[in-house]
């Protein structure tokens, strides 16, 4: 799969970009990138849209007033209808770690999460207003070569971010129970990518982690609104599709890759999940 390993294509030391969609748009011709993955992060705040926007094989239909949060490393492809209107904004690792940005910041948001099946977020005219009055400033700092320019961007990131956290409704916890909860998830979260094609069950990450099976999953759903179980079958499931149309392996063989002993197994988990079997998914039926 295609990947975008740099925030700016043509220059690997930007570290921040904000562009508008309807650029983006005339510079493709109204064509659509293939599936491809980033290596940052990517905000999309769309004023107005028609088309669809595929997610880790998740279909959204894009319309106005909406707001997309990507993580590193997720798969997604835009299709527009007609010429989108928005921003995108684009920041990596490096961008946070040089403007004093904790990840852990990024991750207490909880709007970055790549498990989910990253639905929109839906604003209301006088939110979006607020929120693009923030890009503006975001886009007329990036163009610019003011002093104290990185200094400016970084905050006006911060403000968007906060700003989409609160349009979330999500609650605060206290602060020393959000830090356990925290540690536990991000550590699960790692957990998960790497032993997903081996370890299926909760236990199993519970067992590791030196807490209880239920007790890891209040913690993600709490922090998630999903279960420890639904997180695990999430990135099964998405690595499934990713094997299943890009690359030749065998249904047999893609199961064998993800831990199924069983061919029959893997038919029967993946149809479970998706509604599809995987033959009819490679087909696209």
């Amino acid at each position: 799969m295609k990947i975008y390993a740099q925030v700016d294509a043509l220059n690997e030391e930007v570290t921040f970009r904000i562009t508008r969609m309807e650029a983006v748009y005339e510079i493709r011709n109204g064509l659509p990138d293939i599936p491809h993955k980033h290596s940052y992060y990517t905000i999309l705040i769309i004023k107005k849209a028609r088309g669809k926007h595929y997610i880790d094989f998740a279909a959204h239909t894009l319309t106005e007033r909406q707001i997309y949060f990507l993580s590193p490393g997720q798969a997604h492809q835009i299709v527009e209808e007609e010429k989108s209107v928005g921003f995108i904004i684009a920041f990596s690792d490096q961008f946070l770690a040089e403007n004093n940005i904790p990840i852990r910041f990024i991750d207490d948001l909880r709007l970055f999460n790549a498990f989910a099946g990253s639905p929109p977020l839906v604003m209301n005219q006088s939110e979006l207003d607020h929120l693009t009055s923030y890009c503006d400033e975001l886009e007329r700092f990036y163009t610019s070569g003011l002093k104290f320019r990185d200094q400016a961007i970084s905050s006006l990131l911060n403000l968007v971010l906060i700003q989409c956290n609160n349009l979330c409704g999500l609650n605060s916890d206290h602060t020393q129970n959000l830090e356990a909860r925290h540690s536990i998830l991000q550590n699960f979260k790692k957990m998960v990518d790497e032993k997903y094609t081996k370890w299926h069950l909760p236990s199993e990450y519970a067992r590791e982690l030196g807490v209880s099976a239920d007790h890891l999953n209040r913690v993600i759903k709490a922090l998630t609104g999903a279960t420890a179980r639904d997180l695990i079958q999430s990135r099964i499931i998405s690595e499934a599709k990713r094997l299943l149309y890009f690359t030749d392996l065998s249904v047999k063989e893609t199961g064998f890759r993800l831990g199924f002993d069983e061919p029959a197994n893997f038919s029967a988990f993946y149809k479970n999940y998706t509604g599809v079997s995987p033959s009819d998914f490679r087909a696209g039926k």
